[in-house]
């Protein structure tokens, strides 16, 4: 048998087992090109450890905005003797105390309705259907529609177009816009009535105009389908003459505040930061009592250092972890030969420590630390530091600098002056007036920013941080290996398929002496 150039031949003449013999130089050849393999797997698993880090920091960061919010130093707490009554809220502008309130009537929306049912022969209107397909008991009166309504500015004149091909859902529509949703109107079937009345409470017109009415109108053609189609008015003439308004309410809240009388369009009321909310006439003076949320200050200043504490437990633990160099990643063909439990057993050693002794981790608690323990510009050399409020830096040193809060020693300060525990905590200027929280987050907004320098974001390409560089450098040296290891095999099989065609060519020659040398015997 001819051996062809291009044939890989596994032994045929030698007898050897060149498949495995080829295989076994390869496995030597590869050894290079797992440690880069395994390389590239530890910095990929240092690469999320580091995002997972900055996801922790990120939401530590979130606390940040609310305690540098000036609502959260002076937040109140309000409380009222008739709750069933009257309430309020009060901002942080609001002096504490008690206050008196006396609500004798509430605040209502005019509301004017139609006198007796409109529909005819005893059957009920159909407001989704055409104005000339319903049975009113009036002539249906189309064209132009006016009418006015009154808010602060005083008269506001409305002007519609009724069509007979209009629904009465439809010109409900076209008043409610056209007043710039002033006014608004509904049929009830029960009644039989279709109800118009403003969408704001108060009484705004003061004057003898439509009888005082908050909707009025002139009558005639212009507002007939009011009057004559609907049978809404604005009063009712008395026997004796007089005129009487058929609408009700549109009425202002009246009520004494510390004794003075007073009066609101709506039922509720804004006075100096506290705002009163009347659901009912009182018996008598309500109190309302003012004062500083001390325990919501200091359900949030807590809620921070804990966090704080967390970050720096976090941190603490994952620049400490023991990096196990006896396991590295497992390659390809370890995976293969070992099972599920031990692949779980040795990853967990071999992810260990991805982060011992990082420097980007390190100083960014150092820095953190520095911000607490600085002094702050508060013109009171005896009020400018984190102690002053009774929190401190733990005594243990396997805290790692974690803060201790003293409850009491802090709740004194916030009932003292919450605008001085501001001061110290929380201000934005810069230079040595600068808050500590604000140093603080100066601080890890450095750390957030190197890490994501680093280690990247979903939102980066692995060209925009180093880690992605460097892994897009290997991910190029492995191929490159690669390319190089399948022309090294090539070159094995060359060898030895060189060597399996010089045995052949001995055998044939050997084979050609040996009959000559037979056939000079005879």
């Amino acid at each position: 048998m001819m051996i062809s150039n291009n044939m890989r031949i596994g032994g045929l003449v030698s007898g050897m087992d060149i498949d495995s013999l080829v295989g076994d130089l390869m496995k030597a050849e590869r050894i290079p090109m797992q440690k880069m393999e395994q390389d590239q797997t530890w910095m990929t698993w240092q690469r999320d450890a580091y995002r997972e880090m900055n996801t922790k920091l990120s939401e530590f960061q979130n606390l940040f905005s609310d305690m540098k919010l000036s609502s959260t130093y002076e937040s109140k707490i309000t409380s009222s003797s008739q709750s069933d009554a009257v309430t309020a809220t009060a901002g942080p502008q609001a002096q504490d105390g008690s206050y008196s309130v006396e609500v004798s009537a509430l605040a209502s929306k005019a509301t004017n309705v139609s006198q007796g049912g409109i529909s005819a022969d005893g059957e009920k209107i159909d407001p989704s259907k055409a104005l000339k397909d319903q049975p009113f008991k009036n002539n249906l009166v189309t064209g132009p529609l006016e009418f006015s309504y009154f808010n602060e500015a005083g008269e506001q004149a409305v002007s519609v177009t009724v069509n007979d091909t209009d629904t009465l859902n439809d010109v409900f529509g076209k008043i409610n816009e056209a007043s710039d949703g002033a006014v608004r109107g509904f049929y009830d079937a029960n009644s039989d009535k279709v109800f118009l009345e403003r969408t704001d409470s108060g009484n705004f017109n003061d004057g003898d105009m439509f009888l005082g009415a908050e909707i009025g109108f002139n009558g005639g053609t212009a507002s007939g389908f009011f009057t004559d189609t609907l049978n809404i008015k604005n009063g009712t003439q008395q026997p004796d003459g007089s005129w009487v308004k058929n609408e009700v309410g549109g009425t202002d809240a009246t009520f004494k505040y510390n004794g003075i009388e007073m009066t609101s369009k709506s039922n509720s009321y804004d006075l100096g930061g506290v705002k009163l909310q009347f659901t009912n006439t009182t018996n008598g003076a309500a109190t309302i009592n003012v004062q500083n949320d001390d325990d919501a200050l200091m359900d949030k200043i807590t809620a921070f250092v804990d966090k704080y504490n967390e970050v720096i437990e976090t941190v603490t633990e994952k620049t400490s972890e023991e990096r196990f160099r006896d396991y590295p990643p497992l390659t390809k063909e370890q995976r293969e030969e070992m099972s599920e439990s031990e692949i779980e057993l040795w990853e967990e050693k071999s992810q260990s420590g991805t982060l011992r002794n990082d420097q980007i981790l390190a100083r960014g608690l150092s820095g953190m630390r520095t911000a607490w323990y600085s002094d702050v510009n508060t013109g009171d050399p005896n009020f400018n530091l984190l102690a002053d409020l009774g929190i401190t830096t733990s005594s243990n040193y396997r805290d790692n600098g974690k803060l201790e809060i003293d409850p009491a020693k802090l709740r004194e300060e916030i009932q003292n002056d919450p605008g001085k525990v501001k001061e110290i905590l929380s201000n934005s200027s810069e230079g040595d007036s600068r808050g500590l929280i604000n140093r603080v987050e100066d601080q890890l907004k450095n750390v957030m920013s190197r890490i994501t320098d680093k280690a990247g974001n979903e939102f980066r390409t692995g060209q925009q941080y180093t880690m992605g560089r460097q892994l897009e450098s290997m991910e190029d040296r492995i191929g490159d290996f690669e390319r190089r290891l399948q022309q090294t095999e090539n070159r094995y099989w060359d060898q030895f398929t060189q060597m399996e065609k010089a045995i052949q060519r001995m055998n044939q020659q050997s084979s050609y002496m040996m009959q000559q040398f037979g056939g000079g015997g005879q």
